[in-house]
């Protein structure tokens, strides 16, 4: 589909969403069981996603993929439906982005560390073997 149309656009099946957000439906589905998102219905039954819920379902993946977990995801996304300017949906961003920062840093410092023992390690090995069988003997 293109651009123009995709902005004219008002509704999505399920199975759009999950090929277009390279998802699973079951992913777009348990979202909705948790209370993230809420499709409409047809009498049906068959579900169809507004705007509102694309553009959720974008901020839920987003989320996902920076480490933030469900239950922060839902508070930011609640927050912005209390304040519609933005504003305390932003700083909540900032701060679990401050706080997901952290723990890099850490996961970062944590690794470098491993590194570091792992190389000492590997260093010692290849001493013992040198001092043990001579460098040409094999």
């Amino acid at each position: 589909m293109n651009r123009e149309a995709d902005e004219k656009r008002t509704s999505w099946s399920i199975s759009d969403l999950a090929q277009e957000l390279d998802v699973s439906t079951r992913t777009i589905r348990y979202y909705e069981e948790v209370g993230l998102i809420l499709p409409a219905r047809t009498e049906r039954g068959i579900r169809y996603y507004s705007r509102q819920d694309r553009a959720r379902l974008r901020l839920i993946l987003r989320g996902k993929r920076f480490g933030f977990s469900l239950e922060q995801i839902r508070e930011m996304i609640e927050l912005f439906g209390e304040d519609r300017s933005g504003r305390a949906q932003l700083l909540r961003a900032i701060e679990y982005g401050n706080q997901k920062l952290a723990e890099i840093d850490e996961k970062i410092r944590e690794l470098g560390q491993l590194r570091e023992d792992i190389l000492a390690y590997k260093q010692g090995f290849e001493q013992k073997l040198l001092e043990e069988h001579g460098e040409g003997k094999r």
